[in-house]
């Protein structure tokens, strides 16, 4: 069988010698008009034209890539990525997966080694530090104690997958955050591997992947699932996207951030509507953004609800490639190549878009995004008003301005009263509310300080995620407002909850070098750990007179944060507003204390001597932070940070790991199980069958979202996963949080939909809880699930619009099916989560245009029968659902099976991919 069918291969000189490619620029000699193709279609037409079998990769494929139109198309195509990205939350239950499968095929009496990743398989340990400590010089070390103390046992495990599997390479704990790793430095722009060269590309295990399109690499987050399907050599399919151009002109105002742009960008592709689509960016306003701009506007491609959003290769690349301490003989090699098969950011008039959306970089403003959502933009000038408006319509609370309550200015503004030496060795506590019109007012005494928390309180600042601590611009910034605010004797407000938690070591030497870390220390933004924290909800507890303060009287306090994700209660528990800004805006908030501020008018503080102190006296102009960035970036230092990166601290070397190819699952571990799905599986595909009388788990809203179902922060003893934790004799203090135990099914099936705030209209209480329908009573989801099971009924989802949002997150879909869940209807979907649905064999049902669950009259205690399936399914069929109502009347409508391709129409015959997977290896 030919490799090349149209005879396009040819052979590029390197400086790392002779490489074959397969040239676009002789596949556009034979007909094809390859000029016109956004420059994300031209690398997935590479990958087709290399990777090209005649089974699972035909030349249908890889026409529909080379034909493709700005028009919508039906028609699904392949992709088999260079080498996958994961982090220790998704990677731990991949890993049990993959050594689930080893176990099974052990005994059906396989080779088990035979089981093993086909590509380079990268995971980075980041997701699994809390913010325990902060404030302190002692709080990294701490903090990383604590880590190593709760996840021990998962590091094992990964430390004997590293030793266990081919093609597995572990970054320990404390050496950045999987994307920013990824960008300056797992990165290459271009691979040579095999005698052949060819587009660096990636699936990751976590849905802001795409940050790594700011250097010119085509990647995206996936599931789990997918991506385990992928490590073991199937392609990826899904529908031949459209692509959106995103024209930049332009540059940025003076006192603007990169942050605000992509905040900006957030709500513009939100609203133009790009799900599951390719963005693409072009125009002259990229000749002024850096790779970090780039990156951070990438970064968060999942907040505009697209697939990638793909910045070409061009000099910006290379400088920043350089910069990094790429070689030269890799920066060489991704010019000529990208120069010689048309992946050269050049021709742009000549390509076509399915639509183009305009920025001119020149109107962005200072903005923040919340106090729930990504793409809720609000514009600094009008954040104080926003934000009496929203806790009004969200909360129906007056709001009334500061200058007006009756304790006036004097707790908030001068954060401290005085009182008598505190003598005793435990913290002395006490609180006194006041009421006025609705808007609570808490007096705290601690010790010897009294200051006032309200409404719209700030108790979390993070500089936290490689959003933003991958740019230098906004992390250098960050210390010079920390810098100027020294200067002037402002100091962070004491109810404010501080950390730093870089991506990468890098930017810790680099604000060491330009002597900003200290000023940064001095308002308590010690570095608390190198990872995700507070962006993916690791915030840590808040000190305990704030916590009682918040939980005892019900305010309504805000976090700020530099992240990307801000839905309700994945920061912190106990925090109903949160609100993503830059890292400069992060600290110049925390000085002030509150959100209800006017930042642009009015004062941050008080210096000593009373006079007022505003953001103008403290922010530092784009000449000071380029300065300071040309004396201090350098290569040398991320040749000495990622010199080491697989090295890891001494805890993570004395880890003993057992030496065996299967894993030896033990009873007693409350962290690590053997995954339920594969064990005694038939080696036969039965056939699927309709779905008959079944019944409502939940009926949900709008925008639910993957942490809504499948929360990854911490829970409590009286959670479902909290009894089961307690029954095994797990201490309270010792629980995790439900991201860490991803490698126990039994834990995360309890933790299913067991978000604090989802608010499932089949019950009255706000949580995890559902009415069990034939008998009336109201319990949380999963006893529910376990009584439905018992009576051997079926279960669905009914849903709004955008179901699954947010995180890649496999879990939401194992969680489903243990539940008994077998189909999902919903109005629309996120591409991922849909996809993982698939995976795990629960269908995903979409009601026709204009219909949903009001529409149609259904209340969720319906029974319910889905009609069509043991016909046969194919491609986005429509099936026939009959609903019975408790009074016996019958509504019957039709609905689209969500089965995009014909691979997920046999994935779900099989019961999901990885079943699919196993079975075909049990063949051979």
């Amino acid at each position: 069988m030919s490799l090349d069918p149209y005879k396009i291969k040819r052979t590029l000189n390197t400086p790392k010698g002779p490489l074959s490619y397969w040239s676009l620029n002789e596949l556009k000699e034979t007909g094809f008009n390859i000029d016109s193709l956004p420059f994300s279609i031209r690398i997935l037409l590479e990958n087709a034209l290399r990777n090209f079998d005649d089974f699972a990769i035909t030349k249908e494929h890889i026409e529909t890539l080379a034909n493709w139109t700005p028009a919508p198309s039906d028609k699904d195509i392949p992709f088999k990525p260079a080498r996958v990205l994961m982090q220790d939350f998704t990677g731990v239950p991949a890993v049990v997966d993959i050594a689930s499968l080893r176990a099974e095929a052990v005994r059906k009496g396989k080779n088990p080694n035979n089981i093993n990743p086909l590509i380079p398989v990268d995971l980075v340990i980041d997701h699994s530090v809390q913010v325990d400590y902060f404030g302190t010089n002692y709080s990294y070390q701490k903090n990383v104690d604590l880590e190593y103390e709760r996840n021990g046992e998962r590091y094992q495990f990964l430390k004997w997958a590293q030793k266990a599997f081919d093609n597995f390479s572990v970054v320990p704990p404390g050496m950045g955050i999987c994307h920013q790793v990824n960008l300056e430095y797992l990165a290459q722009g271009v691979i040579s591997r095999d005698g052949n060269v060819f587009p660096d590309t990636l699936v990751g295990t976590d849905s802001h992947t795409p940050m790594v399109n700011g250097i010119g690499v085509v990647g995206w987050g996936v599931g789990g699932i997918e991506a385990e399907a992928a490590i073991l050599g199937q392609p990826i399919y899904f529908i031949l996207p459209e692509v959106v151009g995103l024209k930049l002109t332009g540059t940025l105002p003076l006192g603007t951030t990169a942050t605000d742009m992509v905040l900006t960008i957030t709500q513009l592709l939100r609203k133009h509507g790009v799900v599951g689509k390719f963005v693409e960016v072009f125009g002259n306003g990229l000749d002024n953004l850096t790779v970090p701009d780039r990156a951070t506007i990438s970064n968060m491609s999942p907040e505009f609800g697209c697939t990638v959003t793909y910045f070409p290769i061009d000099a910006r690349t290379l400088d920043y490639m350089a910069k990094t301490n790429r070689s030269t003989d890799q920066i060489q090699l991704v010019e000529e190549y990208a120069k010689a098969n048309m992946l050269w950011r050049t021709g742009e008039d000549k390509i076509k878009y399915s639509s183009v959306v305009e920025l001119d970089l020149a109107t962005v403003e200072p903005t923040v995004a919340g106090p729930k959502r990504p793409q809720d933009k609000i514009l600094v000038r009008e954040f104080k008003q926003k934000f009496g408006e929203i806790l009004q319509d969200a909360h129906g609370r007056e709001y009334i301005p500061i200058d007006k309550r009756e304790e006036g200015r004097w707790y908030e503004e001068g954060g401290s009263q005085p009182s008598e030496p505190k003598t005793e060795t435990e913290a002395e506590i006490e609180y006194e509310t006041k009421v006025k019109n609705g808007l609570k007012t808490v007096v705290v005494k601690l010790n010897n300080e009294k200051f006032a928390l309200y409404d719209g309180s700030i108790v979390i600042a993070a500089i936290t995620s490689c959003t933003n601590t991958s740019n230098p611009s906004v992390m250098l910034g960050a210390g010079l407002v920390a810098k100027k605010a020294r200067e002037r004797g402002l100091d962070v407000k004491p109810w404010v909850k501080t950390s730093l938690a870089p991506g990468s070591k890098v930017v810790t030497d680099y604000l060491k070098s330009a002597g900003l870390l200290e000023d940064l220390e001095a308002l308590r933004f010690h570095v608390v750990g190198y990872g995700c924290t507070s962006c993916i909800g690791n915030s840590g507890p808040l000190p305990k007179h704030i916590a009682n303060a918040v939980e005892e009287n019900d305010l309504i306090v805000s976090s700020v944060l530099s992240g990307n994700r801000n839905f309700e209660a994945r920061v912190h528990p106990q925090v109903k507003m949160n609100y993503l800004m830059s890292p400069m805006l992060v600290v110049a908030y925390a000085l002030a204390g509150r959100v209800d501020v006017d930042l642009l008018n009015e004062p941050l503080g008080y210096d000593p001597n009373l006079e007022p102190v505003y953001l103008k006296d403290i922010w530092p102009s784009n000449d000071e932070i380029s300065e300071v960035m040309r004396k201090v970036l350098s290569p040398a230092d991320f040749e000495k940070s990622y010199g080491e990166i697989f090295e890891g601290d001494d805890q993570w070397k004395n880890l003993n790991v057992p030496q065996d190819e299967v894993y030896q699952w033990s009873e007693e571990s409350t962290y690590i199980k053997e995954a339920p799905f594969f064990d005694g599986l038939s080696e036969m595909v039965s056939d699927s069958k309709d779905i008959l009388g079944a019944k409502v788990l939940l009926k949900l809203g709008d925008s639910i979202t993957t942490d809504h179902i499948s929360p990854a922060g911490s829970f409590n003893e009286h959670s479902p996963a909290g009894k089961y934790l307690i029954e095994r004799g797990v201490d309270r203090k010792q629980f995790n949080s439900y991201g860490s135990r991803r490698g126990n099914d039994e834990v995360m099936v309890r933790g299913t939909f067991a978000n604090v705030r989802i608010k499932n209209q089949l019950a009255t209480k706000e949580g995890g809880y559902t009415t069990h329908i034939p008998s009336g009573e109201e319990m949380s989801v999963y006893d529910a699930s376990k009584k439905y099971r018992e009576e051997e009924t079926p279960l669905i989802v009914l849903v709004g619009k955008e179901y699954g949002s947010g995180s890649s997150r496999d879990w939401a879909a194992k969680g489903t099916t243990l539940l008994g869940i077998k189909a999902v209807l919903a109005e629309s979907y996120e591409r991922i989560h849909r996809s993982n649905l698939v995976g795990m064999g629960v269908l995903p049902l979409q009601y026709l245009p204009g219909e949903n669950a009001d529409f149609l009259k259904l209340t969720g205690k319906e029974t319910f029968s889905i009609l069509g399936i043991s016909d046969g399914l194919s491609t986005l069929k429509t099936l026939q659902v009959e609903a019975i109502k408790e009074d016996r009347e019958k509504v019957n409508f039709q609905v689209i099976c969500r089965l995009d391709s014909a691979i997920e129409v046999e994935y779900y015959k099989n019961g999901g991919i990885l079943h699919y997977v196993l079975r075909d290896f049990l063949k051979k």
